[in-house]
């Protein structure tokens, strides 16, 4: 009788299989197994993938393709009819036709707009939305989108959104001085926001340029001061004896200078804004556009903000203007107290000229108050909006 083997006396490599059970090689696994396996593994690795993007459900910046060259429209170079809208194809997209007046003049480009995107890319900032504009006597004419869409809203310069200390400053007198323009676009940071005034040359040109480097722009609306016409604010002044007709075709003249702007300030206007009988029918139609209305708050008997609220305008008031002395140790001061005010109670406004003393102070003002933690924004953040409540 042969007795079974000590596991310590068995050779190396033997095994004793007497009365156990033999053991099977796994099997490979059937194909409906092997498809379970290899969508787990998808699964697993599309997850991981979604996680480690830097935003992961961010909607894609909408595409700007370029379309091929059309025919040059005939088309005044100094009005926005330099820049016609072709009609929408769909109502993602529109072609914006580039004339005379503008860079790259006689190019067409093909937009994609985002339907539920507020605010416009800066990429084709300088485009005007074809659904925002209609034409007018005198050019293109500012106008609410049929989505309710307005240019206080797509025309606004994105901004934080954030609680703290907020300063915007409007800078107005763009496109009188050539020089003096292309010095502001070029120096001002992008956050300040441009006045142009609609009595100056190469607006478009200079709107172009503005919005390609991300500025805000807003339109100077010349209305009637006491001393009139002593003190002229220039061509096309609205004046309380003239007629509301006759003041609504000023207006719509100033309003077809150039396109792309959220709104309009006064240039001087005392009497006229102190007259509400006189602008209510201005607030009016600037309210059917959806346009801002910005007091530069030179005059303690403005009716402006009543009104503006009255006809569901976006309204402003400037705190104060920097530069009433031109003199930068002047302009600086001016500026701290705007930060002051910011710090107190959450906002301020200031405007300004396009002057070189103005543009360069600041510029270097505007740069240390944001290392201070100062929001510089867009005049659109500030306005009270009666249609947001």
């Amino acid at each position: 009788m042969t007795l079974p083997l000590k596991d310590i006396d068995r050779p190396l490599g033997l095994t004793d299989t007497a009365g156990r059970p033999r053991r099977r090689l796994p099997r490979w696994p059937s194909r409906k197994s092997a498809g379970t396996a290899f969508a787990l593994l998808a699964l697993i690795g599309a997850s991981a993938a979604i996680a480690l993007r830097d935003r992961p459900f961010e909607r894609p910046p909408p595409a700007v393709a370029e379309a091929p060259a059309a025919a040059k429209p005939k088309a005044d170079p100094q009005t926005p009819k330099a820049a016609a809208v072709a009609p929408q194809a769909k109502d993602s997209a529109s072609i914006v036709h580039l004339g005379s007046g503008g860079e790259g003049a006689g190019n067409s480009v093909l937009v994609i707009h985002d339907p539920a995107a507020v605010g416009q890319n800066l990429r084709v900032a300088h485009l005007p939305d074809r659904a925002l504009v209609e034409d007018g006597p005198d050019g293109l004419l500012p106008v609410r989108a049929a989505d309710g869409r307005r240019p206080f809203d797509v025309y606004a310069r994105p901004w934080s959104g954030a609680r703290g200390a907020r300063v915007a400053l409007v800078i107005g007198g763009l496109a009188v001085s050539q020089t003096g323009t292309q010095d502001a676009i070029r120096k001002l940071p992008a956050e300040v926001t441009l006045g142009f005034a609609p009595q100056g040359n190469s607006i478009t040109r200079w709107m172009q340029e503005a919005r390609r480097k991300g500025h805000e722009i807003v339109l100077q609306l010349p209305l009637e001061p006491f001393d009139y016409p002593t003190v002229d604010p220039g061509r096309n002044t609205l004046t309380v004896e003239a007629s509301p007709e006759e003041n609504i075709d000023r207006l719509h003249w100033v309003l077809s200078r150039t396109t792309n702007y959220t709104g309009v300030m006064n240039y001087m206007g005392a009497r006229f804004s102190g007259d509400a009988e006189a602008l209510a029918p201005v607030m009016s139609d600037l309210g059917k556009r959806g346009l801002l209305y910005l007091d530069d708050g030179s005059s303690g008997r403005s009716q402006a903000e009543a009104q503006a609220l009255k006809n569901g305008v976006p309204f402003a008031a400037a705190d104060t203007a920097i530069d009433g002395v031109r003199e930068r140790g002047e302009i600086l001061k001016k500026l701290d107290e705007l930060e002051r005010t910011a710090r107190a109670k959450g906002f301020a406004l200031g405007t300004g000229s396009a002057f070189d003393v103005t543009i360069d102070a600041v510029t270097g003002w505007v740069n240390e108050a944001k290392k201070r933690g100062v929001e510089i924004v867009p005049v659109s953040a500030l306005a009270n909006d009666p249609e947001r409540g």
